[in-house]
């Protein structure tokens, strides 16, 4: 889910049922196929209902002053109706965080690996013009489609209208939902979908490789030709290929790899690691960092993370690594997105071994770690239980202050070092 998945859980948008987009030609062209039904939307409260639909009433000026045309508002709006289902998923919050470990085991799993290398040959000849153009190797372009809707067989049946009314009426992010309300309006009155089957997952997020509207606006692509840029049919040309224009201008470069898995050596400094520090690849070599496997480190600028903390895996992260953090701003999925094109591409997956036996986190303890870390005066970030790079970053100070390895990954022994235990 393109600039968003930050905000809400990724299990929660694979969970979701799968469905096909609008009538469009099928696969290979030639034919149609009929659109899926929508999810059905529970009854609201009538308190709710009225809310909802006294919102469409007062935002209509907004969305026209915003270029959105009296009929596309009054026609779109219409099928507008509070959601309840939507707001339940979006106050859900699982009780664990799952360790990046199992997180890559889902993603970077045979049965995708296996269907990705189907994709790859279905899809050769497409998928060879789609780098052509924009440079980016299909195995990251086909990762991306299984990462975000398991290539096509999740892609969200839930009207955007209706769930993006609901949210932007809802309040608690309502100015962003509002602005992601008034492009998918836009994306309607461009004639690329109409309300009815403009489908997709419960916070909007659209098509085989789950763009939210904004992000559709400005990077879809029409790369057949047919004057629609088209993510829903059951055709992933388009979606494919404005997923590849996103990484592009995003900054990847072509010809250059994502990173690499690495050997750090035993006197390695480790108040290195993290995404600040960014050294060449000949500087890190000079320090005896050595790729997993043999072989010269990729060439570019980079920096070294360690996703498990120093008993597991390192990786160097090269410049085309960030660009996938562009599409969704967290590690561990651009982890999953490098290695799943990995194993597509037929080489290897992560060699190094996890410390699977540690104990994970809850909610709860992982806010706990934050607060303390605050009270303490070293973390300034948000109370929010997600271990982001400003949380990773106030652990190694923690634990530099403390002499200890400052690797910045929260254990259930570094809550007890701050509980004073």
């Amino acid at each position: 889910m393109t600039m968003f998945r930050i905000l809400m859980s990724t299990a929660l948008v694979g969970a979701l049922a799968s469905c096909a987009g609008p009538m469009n030609r099928a696969p290979g062209g030639g034919g149609s196929y009929a659109a899926p039904e929508p999810a059905p939307i529970p009854a609201a409260s009538a308190g709710d209902e009225a809310g909802l639909q006294n919102f469409v009433q007062s935002f209509r000026s907004r969305a026209l002053s915003s270029g959105v045309s009296a009929a596309t508002y009054d026609r779109a709006m219409r099928i507008a109706r509070y959601n309840p289902d939507v707001i339940r998923l979006d106050r859900k919050q699982a009780e664990f965080s799952r360790p990046v470990w199992l997180y890559l085991d889902s993603a970077v799993s045979d049965s995708r690996i296996d269907t990705g290398r189907e994709k790859a040959a279905r899809f050769n000849s497409t998928l060879s013009a789609i780098e052509a153009r924009y440079g980016v190797p299909r195995e990251i372009v086909l990762a991306v489609w299984g990462m975000e809707s398991n290539f096509g067989a999740n892609r969200g049946k839930m009207q955007i209208i209706p769930s993006l009314a609901t949210l932007a009426y809802d309040g608690r992010r309502g100015e962003m939902f509002q602005k992601q309300l008034i492009a998918s309006l836009k994306i309607l009155q461009a004639g690329d979908v109409d309300p009815e089957n403009m489908l997709g997952s419960w916070a909007g997020a659209m098509g085989h490789t789950q763009f939210m509207p904004t992000s559709y606006l400005e990077y879809a692509v029409d790369f057949t030709g047919d004057g629609r840029r088209d993510i829903w049919s059951d055709d992933p040309t388009d979606a494919l290929a404005s997923t590849a224009a996103y990484l592009a201008r995003s900054g990847w470069r072509r010809g250059e790899a994502w990173g690499a898995e690495v050997r750090l050596p035993a006197n390695f400094n480790m108040g290195q690691i993290g995404k600040s520090t960014r050294k060449s690849s000949g500087t890190w070599a000079a320090q005896g960092v050595t790729r997993f496997g043999g072989g010269s480190l990729p060439s570019g600028n980079g920096s070294i993370i360690m996703p498990a903390g120093a008993r597991g895996p390192a990786f160097l992260i090269l410049d085309n690594f960030r660009s996938i953090l562009r599409y969704n701003n967290s590690d561990n999925y651009a982890l999953g997105v490098s290695f799943l094109g990995e194993r597509i591409a037929g080489r290897s997956g992560i060699q190094g071994g996890w410390p699977r036996n540690d104990r994970p986190l809850s909610t709860a303890e992982r806010k706990e770690i934050q607060q303390r870390l605050r009270a303490q005066g070293y973390y300034d970030g948000e109370i929010d239980g997600l271990f982001g790079s400003g949380t990773m970053t106030a652990v190694a100070a923690y634990q530099r202050a403390r002499g200890v390895t400052p690797d910045g990954y929260p254990t259930s022994i570094l809550l007890d070092q701050l509980r004073g235990r």
